[in-house]
C-alpha cells in the first residue's frame, strides 16, 4: 500500500488556487507600498547602474521584512496575551522615512492593538493645557502597543526651531520630560525611542521626488520646506534633545536611515530585541459548517445600487 497522499480533487485545486492568489494579493500590498520609492530610486540611477543587483537586494528586502512582519505577528500576540503596554515613538527630520517604517510594522498586525498616534498641531484650548495632557489620552491600555508618529518632542524640535514656544518652555520641557517618562516606566509602560538620521542631501533628494510625484505632493507642507532652510537649526536642536532626554529607562535608538529598505529591516529588528516576546500557543481553529434552511432566499440588489464594473 502506497504511502502517498491521494491527488486532490478539482474542488480542491480550485480552493489552493483561490487561497494562493489570496495570499499574493496580500503580498501585494507591500509591493504597492514600494511604489513610493520610484522616484527616489530614479532620480538616484539606483534602477539603471545595476538592475541585476537591485533585483537581488529587492528580493532580498522582501524576504526579511515578510520574515520580521511574521515575527511582529507573534510580538502581537505576546503583548495581547500578557497585557504589556507598549509606546514607541518615532522622531526624525521631515522625509526620514518614519512613516515608512510605521507602515511596514502595522501593516499586518491587529489595529485594535497596535494603532498608530500622529496628532495634528494643538488647537487654542490645547495650547493652554499642560504640555503633555493630548499625550497622555493616547497611551497604551494593557495589550496595546501605541506608536506615536512625532510625539511630545515636538516642543524639542519643530516648536523651538520655528520659534512656537519660547526658550523657557523649552527648559521646562527638557526638566519634566525624563520624570514624564519615568513615571510612565514605573506605570508598567515600556517606552522606545528611536531616531531617524538622514543626511542633508537625503533629505534634499527626497524632497524632490515629493515635488515632482503628484501622488506624494501632499506631503510637503509650507513648514517642510522651512524645515530646509533652518537644516542647522534643527541639527542644534536634535542634539540637545538627544543629550538631555536619553535617560537609562527611556533611551533613545538612533537609526540610520539614508537607506530606506536597510532601515526598516533594521528598526524592526532592533524593536523585537528589546521585547522578551514568545510564541503564543493557539487553539486549533476548525471551519464550522454553514447552516442552511431550505425556505432562506437571498434577496437580489436593486440594479442602481450596484457599482460599475468599470474594471
Amino acid at each position: 500500500m502506497s504511502d502517498s497522499s491521494p491527488p486532490a480533487s478539482p474542488i480542491d485545486e480550485h480552493l489552493l488556487k483561490r487561497l494562493e492568489a489570496d495570499l499574493i494579493d496580500g503580498y501585494d500590498e507591500e509591493l504597492e507600498l514600494e511604489l513610493e520609492d520610484r522616484n527616489v530610486d530614479a532620480l538616484s540611477g539606483q534602477d539603471e547602474a545595476d538592475p541585476e543587483g537591485l533585483r537581488l537586494a529587492r528580493q532580498t528586502y522582501f524576504r526579511e521584512l515578510f520574515r520580521l512582519q511574521g515575527e511582529l505577528v507573534k510580538l502581537q500576540d505576546w503583548v495581547a496575551h500578557t497585557g504589556e503596554k507598549v509606546v514607541i515613538v518615532f522622531e526624525g527630520r521631515d522625509a526620514a522615512g518614519k512613516g515608512g517604517v510605521i507602515k511596514r510594522i502595522t501593516q499586518r498586525l491587529n489595529p485594535r492593538i497596535a494603532r498608530v498616534v500622529a496628532l495634528p498641531a494643538p488647537s487654542s484650548r490645547e495650547r493652554t493645557q499642560w504640555y503633555f495632557q493630548r499625550y497622555v489620552s493616547h497611551l497604551p491600555a494593557a495589550g496595546e502597543m501605541v506608536l506615536f508618529d512625532r510625539s511630545w518632542y515636538n516642543r524639542a524640535g519643530v516648536e523651538r526651531v520655528m520659534g512656537f514656544c519660547s526658550e523657557a518652555d523649552v527648559e521646562e520641557f527638557f526638566r519634566s520630560v525624563p520624570e514624564f517618562e519615568r513615571m510612565l516606566v514605573r506605570s508598567g509602560i515600556k517606552v522606545i525611542k528611536y531616531w531617524f538620521s538622514i543626511t542633508d542631501e537625503e533629505q534634499h533628494l527626497r524632497f524632490l521626488g515629493r515635488i515632482h510625484d503628484p501622488l506624494k505632493q501632499w506631503k510637503l507642507s509650507p513648514m517642510d520646506l522651512e524645515s530646509r532652510r533652518r537644516w542647522e537649526d534643527y541639527t542644534r536642536a536634535k542634539e540637545a534633545m538627544l543629550e538631555r532626554t536619553h535617560i537609562a529607562e527611556a533611551p533613545w535608538w538612533v537609526v540610520q536611515a539614508v537607506d530606506k529598505k536597510r532601515a526598516r529591516l533594521n528598526c524592526i529588528a532592533h524593536l523585537l530585541t528589546l521585547m522578551p516576546y514568545e510564541e503564543m500557543a493557539k487553539p486549533t481553529v476548525e471551519l464550522p459548517e454553514r447552516v442552511r434552511h431550505p425556505d432562506y432566499i437571498r434577496q437580489p440588489v436593486t440594479a442602481e445600487m450596484i457599482v460599475p464594473e468599470v474594471y
